[in-house]
């Protein structure tokens, strides 16, 4: 079966070689033309030689073509995987540290809330370009399967005027039906669930065993499980209010919405420090530099360790490799994607992104109607849904005025910050992330100009957050992975 498959972040080594892993281990894939391309090109020859070596060792013929020049990895491409993270770190820490000095506290900054709708900005100028490129070099109707957050702004962009059809994927889905399916003692396999909403923010509308459904069982489950209830205190309390469980992370779900995070001295009574996830204040950002620091220092330990096996054994859940599967032999798969609305969630804009069951085979994706949210699973996410529409056509138009509108409407920004700070605080940010943001050469140099005035308002300078734990040493860092190894 030959088609071309091209990775676009390619240099992400963890996560593009999980994927690659994954179409490498279905078998009527591994004829399949393999392109990586990254902007950096050390990355990217890292991440070129551990594949390649990979399939070496499995003795799959195929040979991949690396390369910085990306309309070259594009070239014939039926398959577009895009996992880039624009700005890198400097851009991430940007995200983070500028809204901390206004009081925005947030723990991954990559969705919504201040920083996702910076990274939005970043992140959408450059998939245009990507989009731009897949017109004109990939094989005609090509796909993009697009993984970078902001997700559904990303999506939303490139479907509406990237004209490059892009279905987001996101594994939040999936971790949240194996709680489900934890907390109420049943396997997953034997669960029919249904989720639907908008990424980061998705509902278990329905949770069947055997055709019963147990919706009533989910949060007493919960309340009694004696990890989850200390973890995930936020997803707990959206539960009891709303009625449904929601599939994000405690520290994700907690930036979305206004009611947590707003009170820095409330905010440790809602998250759990075991693990970042649950909603340490720059979380996301202290665990990626560590993982940075630690790979700069262990690529000769990771490359000699043995190679990833081929044979189905090492095989994830991360639904891209399934789509493809899909669409190329026609075994059918379903989940959970994020694809444009239109009608398919009836109370929610027929022009938004939503995440709702999907289902592939040899005749393509096929999407059905769900109907409507529950009324205040559909509020929340229609107060999300027009801030990210105001952040995409603020990216697509370079329009400070509207990227400003985005962050004053953002639930957590908004009961942070007043009018004034938020219209200072995006000045300063759009200054910052000058480099990535070509489309707003005008508003930036209108930015500079309003800070130059003087008379700013005051801001917390330096400030750490609420709940914020030290940076790890590679040593430590390294110790952990030992020890996961170990234990695995």
């Amino acid at each position: 079966m030959s088609f071309k498959i091209a990775f676009i972040g390619a240099g992400s080594l963890v996560f593009a070689r999980t994927l690659f892993t994954d179409i490498m281990s279905v078998p009527e894939l591994k004829k399949a033309e393999i392109s990586f391309t990254d902007i950096n090109p050390d990355n990217l020859e890292k991440t070129r030689a551990l594949c390649q070596r990979d399939l070496d060792a499995n003795q799959i013929p195929v040979t991949i073509q690396a390369t910085t020049d990306r309309r070259e990895a594009f070239k014939d491409a039926r398959y577009i995987i895009n996992c880039v993270r624009i700005g890198g770190l400097e851009g991430f820490e940007t995200d983070i540290e500028i809204p901390l000095k206004y009081g925005v506290d947030q723990c991954v900054g990559d969705t919504l809330c201040t920083g996702g709708i910076m990274y939005g900005q970043r992140v959408i100028a450059a998939m245009l370009d990507f989009c731009k490129d897949i017109r004109e070099v990939a094989e005609p109707g090509a796909i993009m399967l697009n993984y970078s957050n902001p997700n559904a702004m990303a999506t939303w962009a490139c479907n509406k005027y990237g004209k490059v059809r892009t279905i987001g994927l996101c594994h939040g889905e999936i971790h949240g039906e194996m709680q489900i399916a934890e907390v109420l003692g049943l396997p997953r396999e034997e669960l029919d669930i249904t989720c639907a909403g908008i990424n980061h923010q998705t509902w278990y509308i329905s949770v069947k065993h055997h055709g019963k459904e147990l919706l009533d069982k989910i949060l007493p489950g919960f309340e009694a499980h004696e990890k989850f209830r200390e973890e995930e205190k936020v997803r707990i309390d959206i539960l009891k209010r709303f009625g449904y469980y929601s599939t994000e992370s405690n520290g994700h779900l907690s930036e979305y919405v206004a009611w947590y995070r707003k009170r820095p001295d409330e905010i440790k009574d809602w998250i759990n420090l075991d693990n970042w996830i649950n909603g340490e204040t720059g979380g996301y950002l202290r665990v990626t530099r560590e993982e940075r620091n630690w790979f700069e220092t262990d690529y000769p330990k990771i490359l000699a360790e043995e190679p990833k096996k081929l044979d189905g054994s090492e095989r994830g859940k991360e639904h891209c490799s399934y789509i493809i599967e899909a669409l190329e032999t026609g075994k059918k798969y379903r989940g959970h994607f994020n694809i444009m609305n239109e009608g398919c969630i009836t109370n929610l804009p027929s022009e938004s992104v939503v995440e709702v069951p999907c289902y592939v085979d040899g005749n393509g994706i096929s999407i059905p109607k769900v109907g409507d949210l529950p009324l205040g699973c559909a509020a929340v996410c229609s107060q999300s849904i027009w801030v990210q529409k105001l952040a995409v056509e603020a990216a697509v138009h370079g329009d400070v005025n509207l990227l400003k509108q985005a962050a004053l409407m953002d639930p957590l920004t908004g009961a942070v910050c007043n009018p004034p700070e938020v219209w200072q605080m995006i000045d300063e940010m759009l200054v910052a992330q000058e480099q990535w943001l070509p489309q707003y050469k005008e508003g930036i140099a209108q930015a500079k100009e309003n800070l130059a005035k003087g008379n700013l308002i005051p801001t917390k300078e330096g400030y750490k957050g609420a709940v914020r734990l030290k940076e790890k040493t590679v040593e430590e860092v390294a110790a952990e992975h030992d020890k996961r190894k170990i234990t695995a």
